[in-house]
């Protein structure tokens, strides 16, 4: 067993933005008219999809 250290450590700091009054509102829903083009893939999901490819 460890025993306590001399100086200790205090809390980690928090992130910044993050903090406990954050609260989550709902906006509504948004209309979206059906000729508009799909919304573009994030990288990450654009890495993906390219690795999936590279693999077949």
């Amino acid at each position: 067993m460890a025993k306590p250290s001399s100086t200790p450590r205090g809390e980690r700091s928090g992130k910044p933005g993050a903090r406990w009054e954050t609260e989550l509102r709902w906006t509504g829903e948004q209309i979206v008219e059906d000729d508009q083009p799909e919304p573009r893939q994030n990288r990450a999901a654009r890495r993906a999809a390219a690795r999936a490819r590279r693999r077949r």
